[in-house]
């Protein structure tokens, strides 16, 4: 049931909440169909509340067991995670931090503990940071984005003005009420049309990542080599072959050798704020 406008405080971020969950529904909607396509099934919630009937939230746990919510995961039939997905909406670039990097530390981590997940996608909308893309994508993640200014044409379409000052208290106001007027198809048509610029290539890139027939080979391997002091070297390699050899011809004065490391003087200057 829809919260009446004078139940809630503050409109503005109601109204970013409320587009932002016709994002994420849309998403489970296209992700739905083409994971029941693959023979395989899209989750989106957790369990029912066994007092309330209710879901609940969807929670991966990391082999520390540390809990992390999730916005959709495509599992096989035997409900082992293939594809971790999240759908996030930011207004503000201030907020690019804090939702970036909590994907991109989440992932791996999760990644690491279940070792049938093939791949991390996040539909962002919104305002993002190209640093903020970059933490993510550096923690190989495939990202889908939607400009905020394709948001902004999508939802005038239906007569809410969703681009205001950020002092600006009356015109999210007003826009709040006329959200709250629309019918839930109108809400869907919204949603579904926000998805439209990457609806083709996301069916494209999660159908080719379901694809059993592709045989399986190594890609990467790596090799993790930490000391007592706890100084760490990380050594990536193509295939297993070359990790044999280079476990063969180990040297560990020169592997423990820390002669060779940057410096901060080799790092980019940092940027005054």
């Amino acid at each position: 049931m829809n919260r009446e406008p004078n139940e809630v405080s503050n409109k503005a971020s109601a109204l970013g909440e409320a587009v932002g969950v016709l994002l994420e529904a849309s998403v489970n909607r296209l992700l739905q169909v083409v994971a029941s396509e693959n023979n395989c099934v899209y989750i989106a919630t957790g369990p029912k509340n066994t007092k309330t009937g209710r879901a609940t939230t969807l929670i991966l746990t990391d082999a520390n067991g540390v809990d992390y919510r999730v916005d959709g995961i495509i599992a096989n039939l035997r409900l082992q995670p293939l594809i971790l997905i999240e759908s996030k909406y930011i207004r503000y670039t201030r907020h690019n931090r804090d939702k970036g990097s909590w994907v991109a530390f989440a992932h791996p981590l999760l990644r690491k503990r279940f070792s049938s997940v093939r791949a991390s996608i996040a539909v962002l909308a919104g305002r993002w940071s190209p640093s903020s893309k970059a933490l993510m994508t550096g923690a190989d993640i495939t990202l889908f984005e939607i400009p905020f200014k394709y948001m902004v044409d999508v939802i005038a379409e239906h007569g809410i003005k969703f681009d205001w000052h950020d002092k600006d208290k009356e015109t999210p106001s007003q826009e709040w009420d006329k959200y709250v007027t629309l019918s839930q198809d109108e809400r869907t048509e919204i949603g579904d049309a926000l998805i439209d610029p990457i609806r083709d290539e996301l069916r494209a890139r999660v159908s080719r990542i379901l694809d059993n027939s592709i045989p399986r080979t190594i890609r990467k391997a790596e090799v993790q080599i930490t000391t007592n002091l706890g100084e760490a070297k990380v050594f990536s390699f193509d295939n297993v072959e070359s990790v044999i050899k280079f476990l063969q011809d180990l040297d560990q004065d020169e592997i423990l050798s820390t002669e060779g490391a940057p410096t901060i003087l080799e790092n980019r200057p940092l940027r005054r704020r």
